[in-house]
């Protein structure tokens, strides 16, 4: 599927934006920037694609991508083998039935987690059904407000409907949705 440069929709913001960036560790400083320096590029969603060399990227390719360009190594390529590879590590929370960000399920999220839905689209036969991967940034400084960044056809940042490598609010599914958050945590070896 080819994308024309006009369908292209992003948003970006800067590191200050967001709620004690200098306070995160070096680390995760460095991932940040790094993301958004990725959404000033103007890159559409493009299924299968995985550098900005390709066109475009989707979910799984820009965080694969964005986390390699961070210095870790050996990042899987799909969103359901990057939850494996997290779960790995013990520190993955796993959620169910929980549609609001202010629930106590989310105490312990922090800039640099990845985060993990399902449902998102129909997946064949992945075991876990992970269809999609995003990386959590914080919250806004100007009004609070919880931000992510990744690569979506459809997700929104402040009301405009996204289509690229770009940052996004961070809604959770309502529970009609047939879409699930599922999981968040840190990224192994950051």
């Amino acid at each position: 599927m080819s994308v024309q440069a006009e369908s292209v929709s992003v948003a970006s913001i800067r590191a200050s934006d967001l709620v004690d960036f200098k306070e995160n560790p070096k680390e995760i400083r460095k991932l940040i920037e790094n993301a958004l320096s990725l959404t000033r590029k103007k890159l559409p969603y493009k299924f299968g694609g995985t550098s900005p060399k390709s066109g475009g990227m989707d979910c799984s390719g820009t965080v694969q991508y964005t986390l390699a360009s961070a210095g870790v190594s050996s990042v899987p390529r799909m969103s359901h083998t990057i939850f494996d590879w997290a779960k790995k590590t013990g520190k993955l929370h796993q959620l169910s039935g929980i549609y609001s960000l202010e629930h106590s399920a989310f105490e312990n999220l922090k800039p640099g987690d990845l985060l993990f839905w399902e449902g998102t689209y129909t997946t064949a036969e992945r075991d876990p059904p992970i269809s999609h991967v995003m990386i959590y940034l914080g919250r806004l400084k100007k009004d609070g407000q919880h931000v992510i960044y990744g690569a979506s056809s459809g997700r929104r940042y402040r009301g405009k409907k996204i289509h690229g490598v770009s940052v996004f609010d961070f809604k959770l599914p309502s529970k009609d949705s047939k879409a699930k958050f599922v999981a968040y945590g840190p990224v192994p070896g950051l």
